[in-house]
């Protein structure tokens, strides 16, 4: 046991930037796009990879997708288990940022790679910006911009694709026809104030659309947005009821 911990410690050094090559590839590969890295560590003894300034960026017919993240720390099979299994067990992001301008550009091949995946996912200070008409027509810019989020198991298609496992967040979503919106959510119930919607919370319980994993990049976002005009309406619903049963309605 001895050896093969001395073996691994050496090896930190040996295949840090394999490893790090390794996910960079894999989510590259995933959205056609390149990717590169300012740095990394790797500790194969306690199961624990992180990378600095992980950048993807594609520019092409098609549209334009950038991503950044400040900080990306994953957790791996302890003892050298990584060498086998490269997956997250856990992954935690601190300042990612990402603008895309179409979501043809996740209409995308399955990869020949396997795509990135964690256990456990956890975001800190992101700021999500889909372009004018990227999700909807006539929609506008909308920008997501986190406080904090956590979720379960995921497997990476999109920079959205945590929000099918979402267990909780806090956030703000910019959207111009209705304003900046505070959103809550945990354990099943969304909270969302601000914009049109007035400084009092409106609380619904939510069931989380079902990720496919039939579904390419595109179709997720799709289902994620017919998910958003469903609460979307919902809170028109609520907030219309509310008007009436306080006397305030528009005469």
């Amino acid at each position: 046991m001895a050896v093969w911990l001395a073996a691994l410690v050496i090896g930190d050094a040996v295949f840090e930037a394999r490893v790090r090559d390794r996910i960079g590839g894999r989510v590259a590969e995933s959205l056609h796009a390149v990717a590169t890295t300012e740095g990394g560590d790797l500790a194969l003894v306690r199961g624990a990879f992180a990378v600095d300034g992980l950048a993807i960026q594609r520019d092409d017919e098609v549209g334009h997708l950038a991503i950044r993240v400040a900080r990306l720390d994953c957790a791996l099979l302890p003892l050298g288990g990584a060498l086998l299994d490269g997956d997250c067990t856990e992954l935690a992001l601190r300042g990612l940022r990402a603008s895309v301008s179409s979501t043809e550009l996740f209409r995308l091949p399955r990869p020949r790679q396997a795509r990135l995946h964690a256990g456990r996912v956890a975001i800190d200070d992101a700021r999500l910006e889909l372009a004018a008409d990227a999700v909807a027509p006539n929609l506008g810019r909308a920008v997501l911009s986190i406080e904090h989020a956590e979720a379960g198991a995921t497997v990476f298609k999109t920079a959205l694709s945590w929000l099918f496992a979402l267990r909780a967040l806090r956030a703000t979503v910019e959207l111009p026809v209705a304003g900046t919106l505070q959103v809550v959510y945990r354990g099943g119930e969304l909270q969302v104030s601000g914009g049109l919607l007035g400084a009092q919370p409106i609380a619904l319980a939510v069931a989380l659309p079902v990720a496919d994993p039939a579904d390419d990049g595109r179709a997720e976002i799709q289902r994620l947005v017919e998910f958003g005009k469903q609460v979307a309406e919902r809170l028109v619903a609520r907030k219309a009821a509310a008007w009436l049963t306080s006397g305030l309605a528009p005469r």
